[in-house]
């Protein structure tokens, strides 16, 4: 249940977090707070009905489901598990571009909180990020090669603890210049109309924030998977991913809510869309040092939570393609390690296209929320309440049927929502950035 939880905490709290104080300035404490509740309980609640679709038939003993889009292809089938798998792969390429931008933008921080304290907040202290992704790069191509998802549990334990560690400094922080400000900022309603925003602007400020939280919260379509490790008799491990759930919703719920809403508190309307790196802090500068610190390296593990799936699904495909080649089934050793020839040339060469766009699309608080937006209702609602109904044989029209129907319908407005605003912001990031400009 431990590892399960710190697997699930590794893919929850990452780059998400950080963003949440800029989303509550938008809605304000108000709907802000509300939002992070509603999606917490959805969250939970679709992930039970996941965990339930593990195993086909009856619960605890009918076949496993290794993978998110496996289930799907056992329960639901055909046009439907093509769609999940695209889109399921899809965001999870997405989430890979996502990493390495957060990644790139709290190193980069690390250099320019140096470069504030010794030069004053006045200097500029500009420079690129691309050195600084294609090294986060490097590192994943090295960590990549690690075979199994169940092989990376201690990278996921050490992420944990990671992003404990930068969410407390982040919390603490927003704490003490809450203290400093002789009180809480910010209003019910959040950026108010007018002082350089627009209605529409704020509409579209409004639905990115959506697309913020949802993305904070999402880790549904690699639930399966992280179910898959456990090592326990049926039907034990529905109950242990359930108490996991439990365990791993609630607490980062807790730091949301307290990251969230400290940050908000700090900075009120200003409040930057990356709380660590956005500059609202200047010192301490060794602790920023330290919360930026932790970030990359909770990042760098993170990736590989979410990329493993992604690994594993395109190397059994191509197996199953060319069992005899001889470019699938080679072995290279380097000391003690023995790397396969196919799996050494796939993975880096994902590592490497991830970071090229990471490169052309540097702005991180858009790129989130588009992804938080487009993902969330397939992978982390409707899939999950279409499999659970049909592998419960929920009656149709029930009362049960029409609550299950609800949720999704509700869902599926949200991340329109969510979209439409975070693809305005993405167009408006593009209009302004040079690529490859770091």
């Amino acid at each position: 249940m431990w590892t399960a939880s710190a697997h699930i905490i590794t893919a929850v709290i990452g780059a998400g977090v950080l963003s949440l104080a800029w989303a509550m300035a938008q809605l304000g404490w108000a709907a802000g707070t509300a939002m992070m509740l509603l999606f917490a309980g959805i969250s939970y609640y679709t992930s039970t009905l996941l965990a339930e679709c593990y195993r086909c038939g009856e619960p605890g003993t009918g076949k496993r489901n290794y993978t998110y889009t496996e289930a799907v292809r056992a329960i639901l089938g055909g046009a439907k598990f093509k769609l999940c798998g695209v889109i399921q792969y899809a965001n999870l390429v997405g989430i890979a571009v996502g990493y390495t931008i957060a990644a790139s933008i709290s190193m980069l921080a690390i250099k320019r909180a140096d470069c504030f304290h010794d030069r004053g907040h006045r200097n500029p202290c500009r420079s690129s990020s691309n050195p600084y992704m294609i090294l986060f790069g490097a590192v994943e191509i090295v960590f990549s090669q690690i075979p199994d998802f169940d092989q990376i549990w201690w990278l996921s334990i050490v992420a944990a603890a990671m992003s404990f560690t930068y969410a407390t400094i982040g919390l603490a922080l927003g704490i003490a210049q809450t203290v400093a400000n002789g009180g809480f900022k910010g209003s019910l309603t959040g950026v108010n109309v007018g002082d350089g925003i627009t209605p529409m602007q704020k509409v579209w400020r409004s639905l990115q924030a959506f697309g913020n939280i949802s993305f904070a919260y999402s880790y549904a379509y690699i639930l399966i998977e992280i179910q898959d490790t456990i090592k326990a008799p049926p039907p034990s491990e529905v109950t242990v991913m359930k108490k996991a759930t439990m365990v791993s919703v609630a607490t980062t719920t807790v730091f949301y809510m307290l990251c969230g809403c400290m940050g908000y508190a700090a900075f009120g309307d200003d409040a930057p869309d990356n709380l660590l790196t956005g500059f609202g802090f200047y010192e301490p500068f060794w602790l920023l040092d330290v919360a930026n610190a932790a970030i990359v390296v909770h990042l760098v593990g993170a990736y590989q939570v979410f990329c493993q799936p992604l690994f594993a699904f395109v190397e059994k495909r191509a197996a199953a393609r060319w069992p005899d080649s001889r470019f699938m089934t080679r072995e290279l050793r380097l000391g003690p390690f023995v790397l396969g020839v196919f799996r050494l040339t796939w993975r880096t060469a994902f590592v490497c296209l991830t970071t090229v766009v990471a490169m052309m699309l540097p702005f991180f608080g858009d790129v989130v929320g588009l992804l938080g937006a487009v993902s969330f209702w397939p992978l982390s609602v409707y899939f999950p309440v279409e499999m659970y109904k049909a592998q419960r044989r929920v009656r149709r029209w029930s009362t049960r049927w029409l609550c299950l129907q609800t949720l999704s319908a509700v869902c599926l407005l949200v991340s329109i929502a969510g979209a439409v605003g975070s693809t305005a912001g993405v167009i408006n990031a593009v209009n302004l950035h040079r690529p490859f400009s770091g």
